[in-house]
């Protein structure tokens, strides 16, 4: 019975889903950083902006600088939070001539600082801080010492511009993530319409139309087309069988039951006991024989509509082989043969299999010897091991089959050309369809100096033997 799993849409749409979010994170990350970094360069570059209007704010009294910086000086990198730029101005022995930055700055940072422009992380009061420092030396001052002028802010306007532009990038990506969505639902439903077609074409199918499917699928979907194409194939051909099977049962039901019909009728027409009597005996021969082949019909439909998962256990291939000559010998059909059982190994030969199977192909291998064999031939049947598995084989010294029809025997209905038996020519059907069934092959060969022998090749058990009842 089929179960449903979800859908393959589903599948692919939670595969294709995972691996987004996944690069949609990786992404997110990186704009958010993107974003910082900007933040931080627009604030750095007006910081140095901050210093150099800083620095064309010194005048010289003498050797003494002088600051006077405007307001508007003050508040260059004033922001929605009110962000004051706050300075100092350091002389070249490390005195404040001019600030409103109440944050000492460290020897070694002027130092750096002397050497090239710095930039400097910082807490004070809870509060972080971004500083910029630098050096400007005499040039365009005369003579005047060098001086070094320090500006910062907090960092406030750049985590608030950094969440500006990180909710810009976000939004930007979502709007990416809905159109690729539609544009997945699109190319999903698109690159699934070949599956839709095939479903249709199926659908469309009558129960008894097995013609390979005729259209174009992707590269995908041939592995599928060309099963399926297998499949009808076999439909096909077991179809076929069938009908031919029944045609032939028919025909060969049809013979002793208007055999048996044309006796019943003759006897009708006459009074004498004799005639009544012989024609009762007909019956009664036409009625065995229809029988018989009813039932092997009945097997052999049996094994070819036979599950293959029905349970099979261990069996001792020799003692049923046993048994069933003993059973056989004690038929009124063998009293004029001479039916007997080679040595058999004494340990047991097991295979895998159904019992009432491997006594059917038993039963039928010795029936169909004793009605193709005349009256006096010896029939010997045996059991042995070999490198490739276990051979049970049946010989007789009768007229054999010719080598031209031997091959044709498996098929129903075939009796090697001999019309002078009572038999069906189902006996090897059925222990070729058994033999199948248990994974062996069955040969038929030729015995010399005169015979046939068929042979059915079995792979052994790799399970122990149980205990049988």
């Amino acid at each position: 019975m089929t179960q449903v799993v979800g859908s393959l849409k589903t599948r692919l749409a939670i595969w294709l889903l995972v691996m987004v979010s996944g690069l949609g994170a990786l992404l997110l990350m990186e704009a958010y950083g993107a974003s910082q970094r900007a933040a931080e360069r627009a604030f750095d570059s007006q910081l140095a902006a901050a210093a150099l209007t800083v620095a064309d704010a010194i005048q010289w009294e003498g050797r003494d600088p002088v600051v006077s910086i405007p307001l508007a000086a003050l508040q260059i990198l004033a922001t929605a939070h009110q962000e004051r730029v706050f300075y100092t101005v350091l002389d070249h022995d490390g005195r404040r001539i001019s600030d409103n930055l109440d944050i000492v700055i460290p020897e070694a940072d002027q130092a750096a600082a002397a050497d090239a422009p710095i930039w400097r992380d910082t807490t004070q009061a809870g509060t972080r801080w971004r500083l910029h420092g630098r050096e400007y030396d005499s040039a365009g001052w005369d003579i005047q010492d060098p001086v070094q002028i320090w500006v910062g802010h907090t960092t406030e306007g750049r985590r608030v511009l950094t969440h500006e532009l990180f909710e810009r990038a976000i939004l930007r990506f979502v709007a990416m993530v809905l159109l690729a969505a539609l544009l997945m639902l699109l190319a999903m439903r698109v690159a699934l319409t070949p599956m839709r077609q095939l479903r249709h074409r199926l659908r469309q199918r009558q129960a008894d139309d097995m013609r390979p499917l005729d259209m174009q699928v992707p590269e995908e979907l041939r592995e599928m087309v060309e099963a399926l194409d297998t499949l009808f194939s076999r439909q096909r051909k077991s179809r076929d069988n069938l009908l031919r099977f029944t045609a032939d049962a028919s025909h060969q039901l049809k013979t002793p039951l208007a055999g048996l019909q044309s006796t019943s009728e003759l006897a009708l027409q006459s009074h004498a006991p004799d005639v009544w009597y012989q024609a009762l005996v007909d019956v009664h021969e036409g009625a065995q024989r229809t029988s018989r082949l009813a039932g092997q019909l009945l097997s052999l439909a049996r094994l070819r509509h036979m599950e293959e998962a029905e349970e099979s256990q261990p069996l001792d291939l020799g003692a049923l082989l046993r048994d069933s000559v003993l059973e056989w010998a004690q038929r009124d059909m063998a009293a004029q043969h001479d039916l007997g059982l080679a040595e058999l190994p004494s340990e047991p030969m097991v295979v895998q299999g159904q019992a009432w199977a491997l006594r059917e192909l038993l039963g039928n291998l010795i029936d169909n010897a004793l009605r193709y064999t005349p009256p006096g031939s010896e029939i010997t049947l045996g059991l042995y091991a070999n490198d490739d598995g276990l051979v049970l084989y049946i010989d007789d010294n009768g007229p054999g089959v010719d080598a031209e029809v031997r091959h044709r025997l498996r098929q129903p209905f075939e009796r090697g050309g001999r019309q002078d038996t009572h038999g069906s020519g189902l006996g090897l059907a059925i222990v070729d369809n058994i033999a199948q069934r248990h994974a062996a092959t069955l040969e038929i060969k030729e015995r010399l100096p005169q015979g046939l022998r068929i042979e059915v090749h079995f792979q052994p058990s790799v399970q122990p033997l149980e205990e049988l009842a």
